[in-house]
Parts: structure tokens; sequence; C-alpha cells
């Protein structure tokens, strides 16, 4: 992806942002969906859920609310620890992906700069 604009130079104008804003908002929701794919696969595969099942329990892992159905093979158990352990980081990153442009637009409309450029003044 393109690199933000530096803080000292201007905004981007609003259907510049927008466009900004679209395309993050395009990568999370791919980041989103392939997630889901890979939660609803393994629960229904692996774990030996319905499509349904496997649907809402990989929506319920992934959005950190927890299981619905209890697993009941040990390939389905390890599933589902190791899908809730990639759930965690999965949710954070793309909250931050979804996050970035307004976050650096509130932090360069109002110039904040990094810590290590204002020590050097």
């Amino acid at each position: 992806m393109k690199k933000f604009e530096h803080y000292k130079k201007p905004l981007l104008s609003k259907k510049e942002f927008y466009k900004r804003v679209l395309k993050y908002i395009g990568v999370s929701m791919t980041l989103l969906g392939v997630s889901m794919l890979i939660g609803i696969a393994g629960y229904h595969f692996i774990g030996e859920l319905g499509w349904i099942d496997s649907l809402l329990n990989a929506a319920m892992i992934l959005t950190g609310m927890g299981p619905v159905n209890p697993m009941v093979t040990d390939a389905g158990k390890i599933f589902a620890a190791c899908y809730a352990l990639f759930s965690g980081i999965a949710f954070l990153s793309i909250i931050s992906v979804f996050m970035a442009p307004f976050i650096h637009r509130f932090l360069h409309k109002f110039h904040i700069a990094p810590d290590e450029e204002i020590d050097k003044d």
C-alpha cells in the first residue's frame, strides 16, 4: 500500500481521503472474509459441524465472544485452539487496518509529531 503523507505536507483532499478509506475498508473486508473462510472450513471439515454452525462458531470466535458448539474430536479441539489464537491477532489486525486512515488524518490534522522529532527541536 501507498505510504501516508508526511505530517508536514498538506492533508489529502476529501475526495482522495475517501478513496483511501474505501481502499482500507476493502483490505479489511478481505482479511475478514479470509479469516471467516478459514474458520468456517475448519469447523466444518475438522470440527465436523454443519455449515451454519461452522459459520456461527467462526464468527463468534473471530469477534472474541467464544465458541457456541463443543468440539467432540481431538482434531476439532486442536483446530479450535489454533483458530482462537489466530482470531485474536486477526481481529486486532483487521481493526487496525480499518482505523489507520482515520487515525492518521486525526494526527495529521493536529500536527502531532512523533516523539523523536519533538526531541530534536
